[in-house]
Protein backbone atom coordinates (compact mmCIF):
# COMPACT_ATOMS: atom_id res chain seq x y z
CA UNK A 1 0.00 0.00 0.00
CA UNK A 2 1.42 3.33 -1.09
CA UNK A 3 1.35 6.19 1.23
CA UNK A 4 0.86 9.09 -0.80
CA UNK A 5 1.72 13.29 0.71
CA UNK A 6 -1.62 15.12 1.10
CA UNK A 7 -2.44 17.05 -2.20
CA UNK A 8 -4.14 20.31 -0.78
CA UNK A 9 -4.66 22.07 2.28
CA UNK A 10 -8.33 20.47 3.12
CA UNK A 11 -6.67 17.26 3.25
CA UNK A 12 -3.81 18.11 5.43
CA UNK A 13 -6.25 20.26 7.49
CA UNK A 14 -8.51 16.80 7.58
CA UNK A 15 -6.01 14.35 8.41
CA UNK A 16 -4.49 16.45 11.14
CA UNK A 17 -7.54 18.51 12.73
CA UNK A 18 -10.11 15.58 14.07
CA UNK A 19 -12.29 18.67 14.63
CA UNK A 20 -12.19 19.76 11.51
CA UNK A 21 -15.21 18.67 8.86
CA UNK A 22 -13.75 16.67 5.91
CA UNK A 23 -15.84 18.11 2.49
CA UNK A 24 -13.12 15.96 0.37
CA UNK A 25 -15.90 13.57 -0.85
CA UNK A 26 -19.48 12.93 0.50
CA UNK A 27 -18.67 9.35 1.24
CA UNK A 28 -15.93 10.69 3.71
CA UNK A 29 -17.77 13.28 5.92
CA UNK A 30 -18.38 12.47 9.34
CA UNK A 31 -21.01 14.28 11.68
CA UNK A 32 -20.02 15.73 14.83
CA UNK A 33 -22.68 14.80 17.93
CA UNK A 34 -24.10 18.29 17.19
CA UNK A 35 -24.66 17.34 13.55
CA UNK A 36 -26.24 14.49 14.61
CA UNK A 37 -28.86 15.81 17.03
CA UNK A 38 -29.50 18.65 14.63
CA UNK A 39 -30.46 15.47 11.94
CA UNK A 40 -32.36 13.67 14.34
CA UNK A 41 -34.76 17.02 15.17
CA UNK A 42 -34.88 18.14 12.38
CA UNK A 43 -38.71 18.52 11.00
CA UNK A 44 -38.84 16.67 7.66
CA UNK A 45 -41.27 16.26 4.65
CA UNK A 46 -40.75 14.65 1.32
CA UNK A 47 -38.63 17.07 -0.85
CA UNK A 48 -40.20 15.34 -4.46
CA UNK A 49 -43.47 16.91 -2.90
CA UNK A 50 -42.07 19.86 -1.66
CA UNK A 51 -43.36 19.88 1.63
CA UNK A 52 -39.85 19.37 3.17
CA UNK A 53 -38.97 22.51 5.16
CA UNK A 54 -35.36 22.33 5.72
CA UNK A 55 -34.63 21.28 1.91
CA UNK A 56 -36.75 24.23 1.52
CA UNK A 57 -35.19 26.64 4.02
CA UNK A 58 -31.85 25.59 2.35
CA UNK A 59 -32.60 26.10 -1.03
CA UNK A 60 -34.51 29.94 -0.47
CA UNK A 61 -30.96 30.93 1.65
CA UNK A 62 -28.52 29.19 -1.34
CA UNK A 63 -30.79 31.43 -3.94
CA UNK A 64 -30.94 34.73 -2.12
CA UNK A 65 -27.11 34.33 -1.08
CA UNK A 66 -25.90 33.64 -4.92
CA UNK A 67 -28.89 36.07 -6.00
CA UNK A 68 -30.28 33.44 -8.19
CA UNK A 69 -34.36 33.17 -8.82
CA UNK A 70 -34.19 29.45 -7.46
CA UNK A 71 -31.41 26.78 -5.95
CA UNK A 72 -32.10 22.92 -6.10
CA UNK A 73 -30.12 20.84 -2.84
CA UNK A 74 -28.24 17.73 -4.42
CA UNK A 75 -27.48 15.69 -1.81
CA UNK A 76 -23.76 14.68 -3.36
CA UNK A 77 -21.50 15.99 -5.54
CA UNK A 78 -21.85 12.56 -8.12
CA UNK A 79 -25.49 14.59 -8.17
CA UNK A 80 -24.42 17.90 -8.67
CA UNK A 81 -22.04 16.84 -11.66
CA UNK A 82 -24.06 14.66 -13.28
CA UNK A 83 -26.86 17.54 -13.17
CA UNK A 84 -24.39 20.19 -14.61
CA UNK A 85 -23.68 18.01 -17.58
CA UNK A 86 -26.86 17.52 -18.38
CA UNK A 87 -27.82 21.35 -18.53
CA UNK A 88 -25.06 21.61 -20.52
CA UNK A 89 -25.72 18.18 -22.61
CA UNK A 90 -29.31 18.64 -23.21
CA UNK A 91 -30.22 15.68 -25.57
CA UNK A 92 -29.15 11.71 -25.40
CA UNK A 93 -25.90 11.25 -27.33
CA UNK A 94 -24.61 14.67 -26.94
CA UNK A 95 -20.51 14.87 -26.17
CA UNK A 96 -18.57 16.08 -23.35
CA UNK A 97 -15.18 17.34 -23.95
CA UNK A 98 -13.56 16.40 -21.01
CA UNK A 99 -9.45 16.17 -19.27
CA UNK A 100 -8.48 12.33 -19.15
CA UNK A 101 -7.91 12.66 -15.59
CA UNK A 102 -10.88 14.75 -14.52
CA UNK A 103 -12.57 14.12 -10.89
CA UNK A 104 -16.04 12.42 -13.43
CA UNK A 105 -14.08 10.62 -15.70
CA UNK A 106 -11.70 8.82 -12.77
CA UNK A 107 -14.47 8.13 -10.22
CA UNK A 108 -18.21 8.91 -11.94
CA UNK A 109 -17.27 7.90 -15.97
CA UNK A 110 -20.66 5.65 -15.99
CA UNK A 111 -23.02 8.11 -14.32
CA UNK A 112 -22.98 10.71 -17.16
CA UNK A 113 -23.31 7.34 -20.26
CA UNK A 114 -25.66 5.98 -18.51
CA UNK A 115 -28.19 7.90 -16.59
CA UNK A 116 -27.73 10.78 -19.06
CA UNK A 117 -26.39 9.26 -22.45
CA UNK A 118 -23.79 11.32 -22.63
CA UNK A 119 -20.52 10.15 -23.85
CA UNK A 120 -17.13 11.65 -22.73
CA UNK A 121 -14.45 12.37 -25.43
CA UNK A 122 -11.48 12.35 -22.90
CA UNK A 123 -8.18 14.75 -23.86
CA UNK A 124 -4.65 14.60 -22.04
CA UNK A 125 -4.83 16.70 -19.36
CA UNK A 126 -1.84 19.06 -19.32
CA UNK A 127 -1.04 20.13 -15.70
CA UNK A 128 1.11 23.68 -15.30
CA UNK A 129 3.37 23.78 -12.51
CA UNK A 130 1.11 25.85 -10.15
CA UNK A 131 -1.48 22.66 -10.37
CA UNK A 132 -3.92 24.89 -13.11
CA UNK A 133 -5.50 22.98 -15.92
CA UNK A 134 -5.19 24.77 -18.89
CA UNK A 135 -8.65 25.49 -21.04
Amino acid sequence: LAVREPRAHNEITALTDPSAIDLRSDTVSRPTPAMRQAISEAIVGDDVFGDDPSVKELEDYAARLLEKEAAVFCPSGTMANLMAVMAHCDSRGSEIIIGSDNHIIMYEQGGIASMAGVMPRTIPTQREPGGETPV
